[in-house]
């Protein structure tokens, strides 16, 4: 993969984090890029109160800071020493402001982190500083589950053909999706999975209430898929899929996220690629409701991308 030139690694050091270093080491190497390695110290409260220590509050996040800086750059020289243009940076500050004006001010290209939760049944995978970054950070940002393996078997690239949102968002996301997933796939010889979810618009609705007989409905439903396959094989022409073992799965179902989670779980995905398509005025600048369920209840690392032209709300005004 040649895309990345000028990687942010976030490291918090209270997570396990080595896959997302090895990662983010692996891919500085390939692209011969820049990696910066990133630690965000979180201000005190206001309403902290240091009578039972003998310090002042400064004291203690002086003390906080240099504890940071001398494991940054301890990791830092470490990943020098294996032939990686690396530098560290500690800030103080909310961590995924912090986060996102560091990729503005060095216009970082990938930043990537280790998931904050566990994932599975009882906790989520993604914590509020990954969510806020996949939300509002204007470059592609990669979530990485904690893993025994090194490498991805299955990756798993969900796009969307269907013109719910502007024509160049979609065709600006859709192709980037499909590059940065196959790219990864032939990096680790990965198996790549491409899920497109469709549906008939008001079926029930043209069933029900149109008369429609089930022979209309399912040359309805027929006539629906192939002008989505139409689409795929249109948006696949340029993109390179030599040599790498792809499934493609069309499915027809009303409910999008759950379906992508579902085939995600059933084909023990490790990597999701997709896109988010933000919704800039809700409150939380929320991602769009297919993205947002699936984060929130997938259990695999995941890579987001933004479309071309998007402008995160987070400036470096008030930084």
């Amino acid at each position: 993969m040649k895309r990345f030139k000028n990687i942010l690694l976030v490291c918090k050091f209270d997570a396990k984090q080595r896959m997302a270093v090895e990662r983010a080491v692996s891919l500085a190497t390939q692209n011969e890029a820049h990696l910066t390695v990133l630690t965000v110290v979180k201000e005190l409260p206001a309403d902290t109160r240091m009578a039972i220590i003998a310090m002042s509050p400064q004291e203690l996040i002086e003390l906080v800071i240099n504890d940071r800086r001398e494991k940054v750059d301890a990791l830092a020289a470490d990943i020098g020493q294996q032939g990686v243009d690396v530098s560290s940076q500690v800030v103080t500050g909310p961590p995924f402001l912090e986060i996102i004006r560091q990729v503005l001010r060095d216009k970082h290209d990938l930043v990537i982190l280790a998931a904050e939760g566990k994932g599975g049944l009882k906790e989520r995978l993604f914590g509020s500083t990954s969510m806020h970054l996949m939300r509002k950070c204007p470059c592609p940002v990669w979530v990485v589950k904690p893993a025994k393996r090194a490498k991805y078997k299955r990756i798993l690239a969900a796009v969307d053909t269907t013109s719910d949102f502007p024509d160049s968002a979609r065709d600006s996301l859709n192709p980037l999706i499909m590059q940065l997933a196959s790219s990864l796939a032939r990096m680790d010889g990965s198996e790549l999975h491409l899920v497109q979810v469709w549906s008939v618009f008001a079926e029930d609705y043209l069933e029900a209430r149109a008369q429609l007989g089930k022979s209309a409905i399912q040359n309805l439903r027929k006539d629906t898929k192939q002008q989505y396959t139409s689409k795929l094989d249109s948006m696949l022409a340029g993109i390179d899929l030599k040599g790498i073992v792809t499934h493609r799965h069309l499915l027809r179902n009303d409910d999008a996220p759950r379906t992508i989670v579902k085939l995600a779980r059933n084909n023990k995905i490790d990597l999701l690629v997709m896109g988010t398509v933000c919704r800039a005025g809700l409150v939380g600048f929320f991602i769009g409701n297919t993205a947002e369920k699936v984060l929130n209840a997938v259990n695999c690392s995941v890579l987001t991308v933004k479309p071309e032209g998007f402008v995160t709300p987070v400036t470096l005004k008030d930084s």
